[in-house]
């Protein structure tokens, strides 16, 4: 593992300073033990999730819960999403019942105030919702994205995600070294799009796609949703990846706005210390706004899970994916069920075609289908010997029952009901 030798202070980074800080802490490796969750949701009327839930009405509810003494850290998205991340934990169970208690609590406070969370990969109801932190960084971000067009916007207001965090693994080569494991997650990805998607409805109105969201990740821009060369050293390529995505602004002083230069990446900025120096800051910073399916933070996160419907929901994907990764055994299997389906040559992830008829279709693409009976079973088989309580292992064979082993998915759901109540985009006042 390379020894980080980029300075502590807060002074001007080299190229070379900066090229070792990224492969030091992309892939922080060591024996699998911990792992953990991020769970968006939106928050809605409790009883017409179609009225408009106005700035203070949340902001007053969002302080009562930053009362409350939360194992999870709470945050509040753009668009007025909630996220709780969970503290690393050491094991499946542990990370279940961490966030799990959180989230009544957190349930019980806004229903106190009359607001009830909603777990979908885009909101099902509303028409494109008002970007509610007015920081300098937001700004800077919904100015750049807006560059590539409207996606951007839709994601930081819209969107809502399940993301499964887990150790890289070991140094060595094997189903448990981080090399395999980075290999698996991207291998996988699509399987976990189509078999979660959730989000086939955007501003009102059906858009044809299973996972809406995973479609705004697509078109983001050029760069930064991409998933770096797959061919490459996971380090080597992360590194350039990196180093060759265009910052998205330059942080400002104080509470004044953040440039956002045009086509500056990360490299030029180092070679030419312009419009300022380099910092660490400056690094660690542009690291938050890249946005691939799968990000090394020295840990991996999976993120092209869309939020799950329920209140329990989410705890699938997180035992499935943990199922697959952390038992030795069904990792080399799931490995070698999905190897055949990538990487691909040409498009990366999550612009290749296979994840774009993940997005689309879901489960009722042949292949996805077949790779996600294959890894569903896997997991079901694993999960025992992962300590999983019996609650856990009764909403994994639900989840299959009614949407896996029919080659359906969440939201083939959402379009009935949709369907079935009548609204319309006029309705909805778009």
């Amino acid at each position: 593992m390379p020894v980080c030798e980029a300075p502590e202070s807060g002074g001007p980074l080299a190229l070379g300073e900066a090229e070792d800080r990224l492969r030091c802490i992309c892939f922080k490796t060591g024996p699998p033990r911990t792992v953990g969750v991020e769970v968006e949701w939106f928050v809605h009327d409790l009883a017409d999730p179609y009225r408009p839930v106005s700035a203070s009405r949340l902001g007053e509810a969002v302080a009562r819960l930053r009362t409350l003494p939360l194992a999870s850290p709470l945050t509040l998205e753009p668009g007025g999403q909630l996220e709780l991340s969970s503290p690393p934990a050491a094991s499946l169970m542990e990370c279940v019942t961490t966030v799990s208690a959180d989230l009544a609590a957190v349930r019980e406070v806004l229903r106190s105030a009359g607001l009830v969370l909603t777990g979908a990969g885009t909101d099902p109801y509303r028409p494109q919702r008002d970007r509610l932190l007015r920081e300098p960084r937001y700004d800077a971000m919904e100015a750049y994205l807006d560059r590539s067009g409207p996606a951007g916007r839709a994601m930081m207001r819209d969107s809502a995600s399940v993301q499964v965090c887990l150790d890289a693994g070991y140094e060595a080569p094997g189903p448990q070294g981080y090399r395999r494991r980075w290999r698996l997650a991207h291998l996988l990805g699509p399987v976990l799009v189509a078999a979660f998607a959730n989000s086939p409805v955007l501003h009102g109105r059906t858009t044809g796609h299973r996972s809406t969201r995973q479609g705004l990740w697509t078109d983001l821009d050029p760069l930064r949703g991409l998933a770096p060369d797959l061919r490459r050293d996971p380090r080597s390529a992360w590194t350039a990846h990196a180093l060759d995505t265009p910052v998205m602004c330059v942080r400002g002083e104080g509470d004044g706005p953040w440039a956002v230069p045009q086509g500056l990446t990360l490299r030029d900025w180092l070679h030419s210390g312009r419009p300022r120096p380099v910092t660490r800051a400056d690094l660690d910073y542009h690291l938050t706004t890249l946005f691939p399916p799968v990000r090394p933070r020295g840990h991996l996160e999976l993120r092209m899970i869309d939020a799950q419907p329920g209140e329990d929901g989410w705890i699938v994907p997180l035992a499935v994916v943990t199922a697959l990764f952390d038992d030795p055994g069904a990792a080399e299997a799931a490995y070698q069920a999905v190897r055949h389906l990538g990487p691909p040559e040409g498009a990366a992830p999550p612009r290749s075609a296979l994840w774009r008829e993940a997005a689309r279709h879901g489960l009722a693409a042949p292949a996805l289908h077949a790779a996600a009976l294959e890894c569903f079973a896997l997991a079901r088989e694993a999960l025992p010997r992962l300590g999983a309580a019996p609650a856990v292992l009764d909403a994994v064979d639900a989840f299959h029952e009614r949407h896996v082993g029919p080659g359906r998915c969440p939201a083939d759901a959402p379009l009935t009901s949709m369907a079935g109540t009548g609204r319309t985009g006029k309705d909805l006042g778009i």
